[in-house]
């Protein structure tokens, strides 16, 4: 395996993800469903765009959400990449929008990608990234 693959401390981008969300559980009490994470490496700035957007939806959902489940899916196919983030929570006006957000967008403008914020009052937000391979 390439070193540009494996993130600092050697992990793939599924084991880091794996490590920070049930860390992010265990602390914030909110129940973490996992339904796919990378089968394959994927380039270490990739993995590092990936992982700041994924630290900052967590913090967003922990600080105002209200939610009591995250689902999380991170896939990689022939297309490219594709993030989301999922919560139950509270949802919120998107003119209320944050720094957070605009925080995620540039993690996955950096590599290429673009992300989007689709939130429902009283329903939950889901955050998508996508990463494509013909950018």
């Amino acid at each position: 395996m390439s070193e540009e693959t494996r993130m600092l401390g050697g992990q793939s981008l599924a084991e880091a993800l794996e490590g920070c969300l049930a860390e992010w559980s265990e602390r914030t009490g909110i129940a973490v469903e996992t339904w796919a994470l990378p089968a394959t490496d994927v380039p270490s700035p990739v993995s590092s765009g990936v992982m700041t957007a994924m630290r900052e939806a967590l913090s967003n959902v922990e600080k105002h959400s209200r939610a009591r489940t995250v689902s999380i899916a991170v896939t990689v196919g022939r297309s490219g990449l594709r993030m989301t983030v999922s919560d139950d929570g509270q949802g919120f006006a998107m003119t209320r929008a944050g720094r957070g957000i605009a925080r995620m967008r540039a993690a996955f403008a950096e590599i290429g990608g673009g992300l989007s914020v689709n939130s429902v009052l009283g329903e939950g937000t889901t955050v998508s990234g996508v990463i494509s391979k013909n950018r």
